[in-house]
């Protein structure tokens, strides 16, 4: 089978990792194909924040948690990094653009065995104070929204495949 596909095929999201740190070397190649990834009309105005501390993760997580609601147990499912996917508020290809540099993040780790899981939830909270505190203490300029985050790490867990949806394709010839 075609290794691209065979990649796409077996990639599953992480939701639970080791604590070890990926290679720097990893994280390159994983950075490297995000910025590969098109972008509307060649722009490449996304910005790509990689956050590798543990208080800094765990901080970002507590201010998330906070603004949405959400229970005590909310941490990103505790990554070893998280790479934010940013781009300026006005681009009407922000989303499009990070969601095409965030597959190809996803599709990289998982050929050198690194797991990931696509966290969304930033998307609508960026401006709440607490929230955009943290987020420019992480350099992400002010007119940036996060549109996703790749949680990444070593995967500590087994993976099944899940079916996939009937009837999701049409023709028209």
């Amino acid at each position: 089978m075609n290794e691209v596909l065979q990649n796409i095929l077996t990639r599953r999201s992480i939701r639970k990792f080791k604590e070890e740190q990926i290679k720097d070397e990893e994280l390159e190649l994983i950075l490297k194909a995000g910025t590969y990834a098109p972008s509307g009309m060649n722009k490449q105005s996304w910005q790509f924040t990689v956050v590798q501390n543990k208080e800094k993760i765990d901080l970002l997580a507590k201010v998330v948690r906070e603004a949405l609601g959400r229970d005590e147990g909310y941490n990103f499912y505790k990554p070893a990094t998280l790479i934010m996917l940013s781009n300026d508020k006005e681009n009407t290809n922000g989303l499009a653009d990070c969601s095409c540099a965030l597959e190809n993040i996803f599709l990289m780790a998982h050929s050198l065995g690194i797991g990931s899981c696509w966290i969304n939830q930033l998307k609508t909270i960026c401006d709440e104070k607490a929230v955009r505190e943290v987020l420019t203490s992480f350099d992400i300029p002010q007119n940036h929204v996060v549109w996703g985050i790749a949680a990444i790490g070593y995967p500590d867990q087994e993976t099944k495949e899940h079916e996939r949806k009937a009837g999701t394709i049409k023709f028209v010839k």
